[in-house]
């Protein structure tokens, strides 16, 4: 029996993997895949867009695509459906294939992460469901890094439809490690972590906070993008490899989550956000630098202030949402998604005429306004709200 949840522990952490895989996987290659297509940053960033755009949409619908099945039967074979559009963007022969196979990826990733989070509240109680949400997002941190790291290396030594080729094989093997690992037998039931509704729109805290989520993974997303083009250019012609070893201040959210719940335990969620901006913009701020060390310390800041932000987000839309936690979460991720497509599609309007140094401002904007809205737009919780930070801090929303 201890083999059996060690190992479905093991296929929380690959079911992280596998939403996280491909998601972000363009980011640094926007410049190998413009040139390959002929066309500009403005058009291929779109790449990113299409699939942020379509785990936005797809989300509220989750829960209907997967009442029938048991949660088994749907990671699995939503991980290896995953792979079928990773193999054809290897052979797209224009941008608008390219999208086209990026969109489908999006539909597919929110059913993984909403099946992944029911599965962890059927099958696990009290602490442990704290315990085992922390391994799935240990593994969407990895498989997020590892999407932007090996695509990266592979698109530099071999090229960019081999990198699409290889996450595609990788996904086919965590969807086949996920279904020997996860165990059988857990009830049908039907998903609504996404199933939000437009009460929730009219409720003022909860509405700050989506529009907190939506800034975050603006400028997450706007800063990651750009200042990839940025380092790939002169004075620093970083080659796409060394732009993937970048990413790696992501991994920083393994060690910044757990902190994150610590320190909410003892201040209000609003106060979070507030430090989580001030490190946000003094890393904006150090991106502007020459020295590439400067920039890497600048991108740690300001990855690190949005993995703050995320958790103080978690925590405040939980306490908050007393009668449908499940579906404010589906609401924020929609906002948060769509954040994320705005924030690779709107930069590219200032990155043609003034390049990374316009882009910054824009940014900043966005990080100045996340601390805004939720100083002002937060109202102070019970007390007793603050200590369930520490078992919300770590779960579904923390996202790279």
């Amino acid at each position: 029996m201890q083999s059996r949840l060690s190992a479905a522990r093991i296929a929380m952490f690959l079911c992280g993997c596998a939403a996280f895989l491909p998601l972000y996987a363009t980011q640094g290659i926007l410049a190998e895949l413009a040139q390959s297509f002929a066309v500009d940053a403005r058009h291929v960033s779109w790449s990113i867009t299409a699939t942020t755009l379509a785990v936005a949409l797809v989300a509220p619908f989750v829960g209907v695509l997967t009442r029938r099945w048991s949660q088994k039967t749907v990671l699995v074979a939503a991980t290896l459906l995953l792979s079928v559009p990773g193999l054809m963007l290897a052979g797209a022969n224009d941008l608008n294939s390219l999208l086209f196979w990026r969109f489908v990826q999006g539909m597919l990733i929110p059913v993984i992460f909403a099946t992944s989070v029911a599965y962890v509240g059927e099958r696990w109680q009290g602490a442990k469901v704290t315990e085992v949400t922390s391994l799935y997002v240990a593994g969407t941190i990895l498989g997020g890094f590892a999407g932007r790291f090996l695509t990266g290396v592979m698109t530099q030594y071999l090229g960019w439809r081999e990198a699409f080729i290889l996450l595609a094989l990788l996904t086919v093997l965590i969807g086949l490690s996920i279904h020997r690992l996860l165990p059988s037998g857990a009830r049908l039931i039907e998903i609504t972590i996404a199933n939000s509704r437009i009460s929730m729109l009219r409720n003022r805290p909860l509405l700050a906070a989506y529009l907190v989520g939506f800034c975050v993974l603006f400028s997450q997303i706007a800063t990651f993008t750009y200042v990839g083009l940025h380092l790939l250019a002169a004075p620093f012609n970083l080659g796409v490899a060394a732009l993937g070893s970048v990413y790696a201040v992501f991994l920083l959210a393994l060690v910044v989550t757990p902190i994150a719940g610590k320190l909410a335990s003892a201040r209000p969620p609003a106060h979070l956000v507030v430090f989580a901006g001030v490190l946000g913009l003094l890393g904006s701020m150090l991106t502007l630098l020459s020295s590439l060390w400067w920039i890497v310390l600048g991108l740690a800041l300001s990855s690190t202030g949005v993995f703050l932000a995320q958790a103080a987000a978690n925590a405040f839309v939980t306490s908050t949402a007393r009668h449908n936690k499940a579906g404010a979460v589906g609401c924020y991720l929609t906002f948060y998604y769509l954040g994320g497509s705005v924030g690779a599609l709107l930069p590219a309007l200032l990155w043609q005429r003034w390049g990374w140094a316009g882009c910054v401002p824009l940014i900043m904007a966005a990080q100045l306004l996340v601390m805004l809205i939720a100083w002002f737009g937060w109202q102070p919780t019970d007390s007793t709200d603050k200590n369930a930070f520490k078992e919300t801090a770590d779960p579904s929303i923390t996202r790279t």
